[in-house]
């Protein structure tokens, strides 16, 4: 398209030699003032590399909006924004089988523990857009359950949601609830998550995240509930911390499960363990506290500077969920091996100094 015109704007070079053109711009009194991106599946190392560039050439980055922002269509204003941390990070999607997602929630009764929490929201967001029988979403936190609750009968009025403000270290309402709902499904999102925090509560750390997640999968077991769906982390690789220990402790449990060395012959519940690494935008994520500490006017606070951590978007984190669900359920092709535990290739980890 070089030398041609689009709206009467020249098309003067490509974007390898930008550094040319852009001086050349200066030069005859139109340097611009901004780098802007049209497309929307560059990956996240090439956005990092013309980030470099136009920092270097005093411009700033922005892009369009992608076309899945645009809710009301051609009627709505085409905003140029800044480039967000998640472009940065971005890479080539994942591709799922969502009708194999479909067919495991469609017309089920599903339960999300945690339902007010970050992962725990956008699971209920997805799992509404498959349309369940019944939603019954568990959290100990009445105001956080309530957003939720109030998102869900905004965004799907269709949908028989019930909000239970339930704690999982409390086996005698968790028996209560599972025996009057009777889940199809059941996504234990609940969990003490804030490394510092369960550091220094220890034995709070341990009642939610293993005895809460014994509760939960043994209720699971009692009623019969055909699968289990444990949210982990990559913490619990070897953990270093409480938090990761009591993670990987709540694994081994499911796991055992999974196995078959705590069944018993009439009862067959699957249980399936998903662990994946730093979700952006989540509660006790970086990022947020990066944005708070850019607001207060900083300084931005590293732990360490060789600290790294892999990154994906809380979207992202939330399909890997579904998927390994309807794996386990053998809704699509290939399966999830006993006591196995699913875990995403994702991408390259990022410093934590660079996202600084």
């Amino acid at each position: 398209r070089i030398g041609r015109e689009i709206h009467g704007i020249q098309v003067i070079d490509t974007l390898e030699n930008l550094k040319a053109s852009v001086s050349k711009l200066k030069h005859s009194g139109n340097g611009p003032q901004r780098l802007i991106l049209t497309k929307d599946d560059m990956d996240g190392a090439r956005i990092r590399a013309l980030l470099d560039s136009a920092t270097s050439l005093g411009l700033t980055l922005a892009r369009l909006p992608k076309l899945t922002d645009l809710k009301a269509g051609l009627s709505d204003k085409l905003e140029v924004k800044p480039v967000a941390v998640e472009d940065l990070l971005g890479r080539p999607q994942v591709p799922l089988d969502r009708l194999s997602m479909a067919r495991l929630i469609r017309e089920k009764n599903i339960l999300v523990t945690g339902a007010g929490g970050s992962i725990g929201a956008e699971l209920v967001r997805q799992i509404a857009a498959l349309s369940p029988k019944t939603l019954t979403l568990i959290d100990q936190s009445e105001y956080a359950l309530y957003r939720v609750d109030l998102e869900v009968l905004e965004t799907f009025p269709d949908i028989t949601c019930n909000s239970s403000i339930a704690d999982v270290r409390d086996i005698t309402r968790l028996n209560q609830l599972f025996s009057e709902i009777e889940p199809h499904v059941v996504f234990h999102a609940a969990a003490l998550k804030h490394v510092p925090l369960v550091e220094n509560n220890v034995l709070e750390g341990i009642a939610t995240n293993v005895l809460g997640t014994v509760n939960v999968a043994d209720a699971c077991r009692t009623y019969n509930v055909p699968y289990m769906v444990l949210i982990s982390t990559d913490k619990a690789v070897n953990p270093t911390s409480v938090m990761g220990a009591t993670k990987r402790l709540s694994e081994c449990y499911c796991q055992t499960r999974d196995l078959g060395a705590l069944n018993t012959a009439s009862q067959s519940t699957r249980y399936v363990t998903v662990r994946f690494g730093n979700v952006l935008g989540s509660t006790g994520s970086v990022v947020p506290l990066f944005q708070h500490q850019l607001e207060i006017g900083g300084p931005l606070t590293v732990t360490h500077p060789k600290m790294s951590r892999y990154f994906m978007t809380i979207r992202e984190a939330v399909e890997l969920v579904l998927q390994s669900a309807a794996l386990a359920a053998g809704e699509t092709n290939g399966e999830v091996p006993l006591g196995n535990i699913c875990v995403l290739d994702m991408g390259e980890p990022v410093k934590i100094i660079d996202l600084a």
